[in-house]
């Protein structure tokens, strides 16, 4: 059975959790406390470089980690993931769009936000964070415009991946409701057969006002 290494506010951690319910997959879970420093011992800095979750571990003891990588590992065989070489490619541009621009604004902005560290941060810091994660959500608004999913006509990890973060953007003060196709497409995903749709604030960790060791 897959051991995930998980800490349940983090959305990265339920992209994972998202695709794991949908394969109907079981997997046992290992809690990784990071704001305590947990990710960065030396046992789970074998398993995780970065020290961040989500990561797995295989039956056969070998790992993986990045929640986008896994998603693709997850997926591979299975509806969420196409065969056709272009269909494939453009999954993993959408994969890059999150890293890149979700992660960068969406989802740094949600964090401090939900924490408390907006306040700690340069106020032109996070008006930028704000602008960017704007700009992406329009992005993303464009793109939907004329189709239901975001790399092909099936939804995929690609979506799944862009959900995870986008789909909490209010959490972040940015108005979702601005962007219709945004949020046409973030009911298309719950409406999803095994959607998961538990997900966890990061108020539930005393530690999550610290900054990352």
């Amino acid at each position: 059975m897959i051991t995930l290494y998980d800490y349940p506010p983090s959305q990265n951690a339920y992209k994972v959790r998202l695709l794991l319910a949908q394969l109907q997959r079981p997997y046992r879970t290992e809690i990784i406390s990071i704001f305590e420093g947990e990710g960065q011992r030396p046992e789970y800095l074998a398993i995780n470089p970065t020290g961040a979750v989500p990561a797995i571990r295989l039956d056969d003891g070998r790992v993986i980690a990045e929640s986008n990588a896994i998603l693709w590992f997850l997926a591979e065989g299975t509806p969420y993931l196409p065969e056709d070489r272009f269909a494939r490619a453009k999954v993993l541009q959408w994969l890059s769009f999150e890293g890149d621009y979700v992660q960068a604004t969406v989802a740094t902005l949600r964090h401090w936000v939900m924490t408390g560290k907006a306040a700690r941060r340069p106020a032109a810091l996070v008006e930028a964070k704000r602008e960017g994660s704007l700009k992406t959500l329009a992005i993303l608004d464009r793109e939907l415009s004329g189709r239901a999913w975001l790399a092909g006509p099936a939804y995929g990890i690609a979506d799944i991946a862009v959900f995870a973060y986008v789909h909490r953007a209010e959490e972040a003060g940015l108005p979702l409701a601005d962007f219709p196709n945004v949020t046409a497409w973030i009911d298309r995903v719950r409406s999803q057969p095994r959607f998961l749709a538990e997900t966890f604030p990061y108020s539930i960790d005393p530690h999550s006002a610290n900054e990352l060791p």
